[in-house]
C-alpha cells in the first residue's frame, strides 16, 4: 500500500499540479484549508502532510502547530510551502514544528526528494528501535507530544510487564484512548501493532535485565511475562538476532550466561 499524503492549499491549480506529480508513488488526499485538513485527519490515516502557509480559516503555521500538539497526529511529518523567502518566515515555520520548509516556486523533483527522505528516515528510526535491544522507545519521538506519549506508554507497559495477559484493550484504556485511535497511533509511530509493541517492550526489558547481570535467564523470562523460557529464547532470537545466552555472554562473559 502506498503512503498517504495530504495536500493542503487554497488554490485548486496547485493542488492538481502537486497531486498529479505525486500520484504515481503515493495516495494523495486534498484539502483547501487547515480546518478541512483537520477534519480529514479524523477519518483518514495520513503518513505526511504538505501545506501552503497562506490560507484562509486556518493557515499553514496554525495547522502545523495543531498537528504537532495533538497526540493523535503529532507523529505526522509536515512540509510547509510558501512564497515568502525571508529567514524569519523559515524560522517561524520551524518554530511551529515543520519538518521541512520549501519556497515557491519549487522543483517537483526537490519536493519528491524531501518527501522520500522524511519517510525513509522515519522508517530507519523505527527499524533501529525494533532491532536494537537497549534503544529506548522515546527514540521514535519527533515531537514533545510524542515523547510524552511514548514515555507514558512505556511506563504503563513496564508496570504491568509480568502480566502475560496484558493486551491492547487494557493499554488503550490506561492511555485514555479509544482502541481504534490507539491502534492507529501505535502503528504509525512504530510500524508495529500494539500487541507487537507490547512483546517488543517485554524483550527490551529482558535485554536490560540481562545486561545488568543480576538474574538468571529463566528468572528474567518470568519477570517480563513469559511462562516458558523456551518461548522467551525463541522470541529474543527472532527479534534481536541473538539468543539470550549469547547476549549475556556478549555483555558479561560465559560465567554470567549460566
Amino acid at each position: 500500500m502506498n503512503p498517504v499524503i495530504l495536500l493542503v492549499d487554497d488554490h485548486e491549480d496547485i493542488l492538481d499540479f502537486i497531486s498529479n506529480d505525486l500520484s504515481d508513488k503515493y495516495t494523495v488526499l486534498t484539502a483547501t484549508d487547515g480546518r478541512q485538513a483537520m477534519e480529514l485527519l479524523n477519518n483518514e490515516t495520513v503518513h505526511l502532510i504538505i501545506s501552503d502557509v497562506m490560507m484562509p480559516e486556518m493557515d499553514g503555521f496554525e495547522l502545523c502547530e495543531a498537528i504537532k500538539t495533538n497526540i493523535n497526529y503529532s507523529h505526522i511529518p509536515v512540509i510547509l510551502l510558501t512564497a515568502k523567502n525571508s529567514l524569519q518566515s523559515k524560522i517561524e515555520g520551524l518554530e511551529h514544528g515543520a519538518d521541512a520548509y520549501i519556497e515557491k516556486p519549487f522543483s517537483p523533483e526537490y519536493l519528491q526528494v524531501q518527501i522520500a527522505n522524511l519517510l525513509i528516515n522515519r522508517n530507519k528510526i523505527k527499524e533501529h528501535f525494533a532491532n536494537s535491544p537497549l534503544v529506548h522507545i522515546k527514540s521514535m519521538a519527533h515531537t514533545k507530544a510524542d515523547e510524552e506519549f511514548l514515555e507514558t506508554l512505556n511506563n504503563i507497559i513496564y508496570e504491568n510487564i509480568e502480566n502475560p495477559d496484558l493486551d491492547v484493550e487494557q493499554l488503550a484504556r490506561k492511555m485514555n484512548m479509544s482502541r481504534p485511535t490507539f491502534y492507529r497511533k501505535i502503528k504509525l509511530v512504530s510500524d508495529l501493532t500494539p500487541n507487537e509493541l507490547i512483546n517488543l517492550a517485554r524483550l527490551k526489558k529482558a535485554a536490560e535485565l540481562l545486561a545488568e547481570g543480576n538474574y538468571k535467564i529463566y528468572e528474567v523470562a518470568g519477570m517480563v511475562g513469559y511462562n516458558s523460557q523456551t518461548n522467551f529464547g525463541r522470541s529474543f532470537l527472532k527479534q534481536f538476532g541473538i539468543t539470550p545466552r549469547d547476549y549475556v555472554t556478549l555483555k558479561h562473559g560465559s560465567r554470567k550466561a549460566e
